[in-house]
């Protein structure tokens, strides 16, 4: 045995340690209490080593801030602002965005109602809110009268968010819709007949331009269309503006896009790039300086019943939301948007794509 040398055997870091959006919160110091002499002369007893330097630290003081910066507040805007978030074509976000900004608006410090119009049921299922057959929802509000204020329930985790859900019967309520009095305006009297106090309502609406999609015409002043950063994201997108310009024009004339949200970016691909050069070019202003990036946190986030601000509030997505809703409370006050923390989708000017048929 002589001249053996005793190794200690070399622990392979694992991949949850490796990867920085495995954070979901603050983290505390692995090693508490006063330093040890053992940590070298130039350490000082008080002082914990600097955390942001590896990985997990960077995404812990990620979460630290982003709820940090949530919680500060923002202006809140003098009159319910009722905004419908609508886009015929599926798969651009709509749903995870309705969500995710009624809760970055709610942890700024709003109150927010969450209006779960499409029949599927996603946007409850993301907030956590049971919508089985039997819960009141918001077809009873439509169909039946029922006060918007007997469907409303908070969501978990967010204090000051609320969602009236939808259920399997909203699939039928196009049809039944057509037989009713006021059938375009059934959703607008019943949010006018709420009376406790909000800040923001988003309407959810199904991937169609429906009665469904025309009651939250009606009942809103601002129409948010998310518009997805790849290959066919502008087909449709006329016609949604023909149908807004249509109820503007004989149901609501407080109607108008007052924002454009780019989602699923990716700045590794020419293609989004592009895309978000166009819309742009296209909307001006009305297109958000904050983009939401392509990201597996917002993906998987619903099937925990939650947003990504409480699923991984560090994550790039969830900090992403949380300044598209500053910015939008911002436009609504008049106040300057400072981009100092923005994520920002596309800088380039030129125009790549032809323009919006």
């Amino acid at each position: 045995m002589g001249g053996s040398v005793h190794c200690e055997p070399e622990v392979e870091e694992s991949e949850s340690l490796r990867s920085d959006a495995n954070i979901a919160g603050p983290m505390t110091d692995p090693v508490p209490g006063p330093r040890t002499e053992s940590m070298g002369e130039d350490v000082s007893r008080e002082t914990p080593p600097p955390m942001d330097d590896t990985p997990i630290g960077r995404a812990a003081q990620l979460a630290v801030e982003a709820l940090g910066r949530a919680g500060e507040g923002l202006p809140r805007p003098e009159q319910t602002r009722v905004m419908v978030v609508a886009n015929q074509k599926g798969g651009v976000g709509k749903t995870t965005t309705t969500v995710n900004l009624a809760a970055s608006l709610a942890l700024h410090g709003g109150r927010v109602l969450v209006i779960d119009l499409d029949p599927q049921g996603n946007a409850s299922t993301a907030l956590g809110i049971d919508h089985h057959a039997e819960v009141p929802s918001i077809y009873d509000v439509l169909i039946d009268s029922k006060p918007l204020s007997e469907v409303v329930q908070p969501v978990p985790d967010v204090e000051g968010l609320f969602c009236a859900p939808a259920t399997i019967d909203l699939a039928g309520a196009e049809i039944e819709l057509v037989s009713l009095v006021a059938r375009e305006s059934r959703l607008e009297r019943a949010i006018q007949a709420y009376e406790q106090p909000l800040d923001y309502i988003l309407i959810d609406c199904p991937p169609s331009l429906g009665l469904l999609t025309v009651n939250a015409l009606v009942a809103g002043a601002e129409v948010l269309i998310p518009i997805q950063c790849e290959y066919y994201a502008l087909e449709g997108l006329g016609q949604l503006l023909r149908n807004v310009d249509l109820v503007r024009g004989h149901l609501n004339p407080n109607l108008h896009v007052s924002t454009i949200l780019l989602t699923m970016y990716d700045g590794r691909t020419r293609l989004a790039s592009q895309v978000a050069d166009e819309v742009r070019n296209h909307f001006g202003d009305e297109v958000l300086r904050t983009s939401i990036p392509r990201s597996v946190r917002i993906s998987e986030a619903p099937s925990y019943g939650q947003t990504v601000l409480t699923y991984d509030p560090g994550s790039s997505g969830a900090l992403s939301y949380l300044e598209a809703a500053r910015e939008i409370a911002l436009r609504g006050v008049g106040v300057a948007y400072d981009a100092q923390h923005a994520h920002l989708g596309a800088q380039n000017d030129q125009s790549m794509v032809e323009g919006i048929q």
